[in-house]
């Protein structure tokens, strides 16, 4: 095969695999109108607008806090993404924002 053919497989393959991580990290949803919950995929997105999500416990989310998830543990949300590096730093973000509401109020 051409080199060039190779190279423009190669770089699409790429973008493929970083936009489909782009998603999963955009699929973890949280709503200041459901404070007590935060939304998650329970299949592997093909699209943002055929995402099915589910409600778990804001309390779920990063539950190991980015440790290891133990062998016995079943999953919240597809391929735990609610414990990725990612959703620990979103529930940190959630959990400040909700403290300074509280604050103001």
């Amino acid at each position: 095969m051409n080199v060039l053919v190779l190279v423009t497989i190669f770089i699409s393959l790429l973008a493929m695999a970083v936009g489909i991580k782009d998603m999963m990290r955009k699929s973890i949803v949280f709503d200041k109108n459901t404070p007590d919950v935060f939304y998650c995929p329970i299949h592997k997105p093909s699209g943002m607008e055929k995402l099915i999500v589910k409600a778990r416990p804001l309390k779920k989310l990063c539950e190991f806090e980015g440790g290891p998830i133990p062998q016995d543990y079943k999953s919240d949300c597809y391929q735990d993404i609610d414990e990725s590096n990612y959703a620990c730093k979103e529930k940190y973000r959630i959990m400040k924002r909700l403290k300074k509401a509280s604050v103001e109020d």
